[in-house]
């Protein structure tokens, strides 16, 4: 039975820690399964100018005779995990091992490019790390988050080096605005980060829970907990957490390993054009960058580096805004401050306000061809998985819509759906519809009159039924039973999205334990 094989596996790998040096053992695991956003701020560096600028000069290392630069055995990995000295319980499995080929085999040259950036940012995450007396090795979480691109920006709405989402930047103070976003500011997201794994540790005191929270939140650990039965320990409740948290913190000891192992893989940094010693200038008056480049001869694209927080080219007057330059260029920013606010100021300001027009980048999708838009707002009860259900569109496209990320909506939040032009009063409808009349529109949904279209499987004694009453959908029978989603029972009873249901058909939900 699957769930039984699952769980003995959970349970071998928390008991021995480590896998054994036998192949069959480590085959065993669930084969990994790549996560898209560590492939996508992976590939997100080829964009950036630092990058571009260098890429021409970077002559690559010849690999030395000898050298391996593929796969290696299990028993090398094993012992070198092994030999990481960290408050954190390191430890190997197949998981983990498809992670680190993916940093020290797949994807070589992005890491390399890593490995340059980690010498401007790593001292700022480590200063403020060992102020707080906290483990210097989650200097790594920025690998998985953003692949150190500071202006990474994720479908969801998260941005920065930490991936900071907007309400939970706010809470832990930065401010985001039309012209400032200090979730990308490099050293004020990193005290924030800091700021809350440290109040993330006050409740859980296990450093994988804390980076498994960072990733999909307290609630979803704190529901994976409470489903495993009380277990404190990430593997544990690994198949509790959601898909893309199961893969994170593999992913974080497998940055760890390439990053503290990478001259053993012949790994080596890429230079870049981030200056090793910087310097910050008080800002006390609105000022643009073009002001800066022009007195002080530099580009406005190596500003835009230095001080990714500022969204529009221009820092506006406040009290606690700064431009960080190099400590040759700030010295020369001082000696002629004066002249630099002056400089072609009616050009880019009338009356202290900007003459020049933004230029928005917040992610906003397309209208797809031949749809027209419709709102729904969000009642109590609701679920992305019933909303899709009711329009008859994909959970994954309503999600991204509308930046949702792991089905998280609030009550009175007005989502974006996009329906046929021919359909659209048809559709628009649904919002004020009651519960009851809203479910009787999905196409998964039973009604008393529904016909079954075929008989029932015979029984398997291995598994839990349920027999499906009016009313019933794969949504709200999932929701009956803890840690089965929808999905699950599509997969064990071979239906699809397009599958109709109906009264006293059996459905398996799980194996028996």
């Amino acid at each position: 039975m699957q769930k039984v094989k699952e769980l003995a596996l959970i349970a071998c790998m928390v008991v021995v820690g480590f896998v054994t040096n036998a192949q069959s053992d480590i085959d065993s695991l669930p084969e990994i399964d790549t996560p898209p956003y560590l492939e996508e701020c992976l590939d997100s560096l080829v964009n950036q100018w630092y990058i571009k600028k260098t890429a021409d000069n970077i002559i690559l290392d010849s690999i030395p005779e000898g050298t391996t630069v593929g796969k290696l055995p299990d028993s090398v990995y094993i012992k070198r995990i092994e030999a990481i000295s960290s408050p954190m319980p390191y430890t190997y499995n197949s998981i983990v091992r498809g992670h680190i080929e993916l940093y020290t085999i797949r994807r070589r040259e992005l890491v390399q490019n890593m490995l340059g950036l980690s010498e401007y940012y790593f001292p700022m995450f480590e200063q403020e790390l060992d102020a707080r007396q906290m483990p210097m090795e989650l200097k790594y979480l920025p690998i998985i988050e953003s692949a150190l691109n500071p202006k990474a920006y994720s479908r969801a709405g998260a941005s920065g080096l930490w991936q900071f989402m907007y309400y939970t930047g706010k809470q832990y103070g930065l401010t985001i605005n039309s012209y400032v976003d200090e979730r990308r500011d490099p050293y004020k997201s990193t005290v924030a980060a800091i700021d809350f794994l440290d109040d993330l540790y006050a409740i859980y005191k296990d450093w994988f829970l804390v980076i498994a929270a960072y990733n999909c939140g307290p609630g979803n650990v704190n529901k994976a907990i409470r489903r495993s039965g009380g277990h404190r320990d990430f593997w544990k409740i690994y198949y509790h957490l959601p898909r893309e948290t199961r893969g994170y913190v593999p992913a974080f000891i497998a940055a760890t390993y390439s990053f503290m192992y990478a001259k053993e893989h012949n790994l080596y940094a890429n230079p870049n054009t981030l200056p090793v010693v910087t310097d910050t200038i008080a800002i006390n008056q609105p000022l643009h960058f073009k002001q800066v480049a022009e007195m002080l001869d530099v580009k406005v694209d190596y500003l835009r580096t230095l001080n990714p927080q500022y969204r529009k080219d221009l820092i506006p007057a406040g009290t606690n805004y700064a431009l960080r330059l190099t400590i040759n260029d700030a010295s020369d920013f001082a000696a002629i401050e004066d002249s630099i606010y002056a400089h072609k100021r009616d050009t880019y300001f009338v009356n202290g306000k900007s003459t020049v027009k933004p230029q928005y980048t917040a992610y906003s999708p397309d209208t797809p061809k031949n749809k027209a838009t419709v709102y729904y707002t969000v009642k109590s009860g609701d679920a992305v998985g019933l909303i899709a259900d009711w329009y008859d569109v994909r959970t994954s496209d309503l999600r991204y819509w509308n930046n949702v990320r792991r089905n998280v909506i609030r009550v009175g939040q007005k989502l974006k759906v996009y329906v046929p032009k021919d359909k659209t009063e048809y559709y628009s409808a649904i919002n004020d519809m009651s519960y009851a009349q809203k479910q009787k529109l999905s196409s998964k949904t039973v009604t008393s009159n529904s016909a079954a279209p075929k008989k029932n499987e015979p029984i398997d004694s291995n598994y839990e039924y349920y027999t499906v009453r009016s009313g019933d959908n794969l949504w709200t029978i999932a929701k009956k039973y803890p840690g089965i989603s929808n999905k699950n029972i599509m997969s064990l009873n071979g239906l699809s999205e397009s599958s109709k249901l109906w009264v006293g058909q059996k459905l398996k939900i799980r194996p028996k334990s």
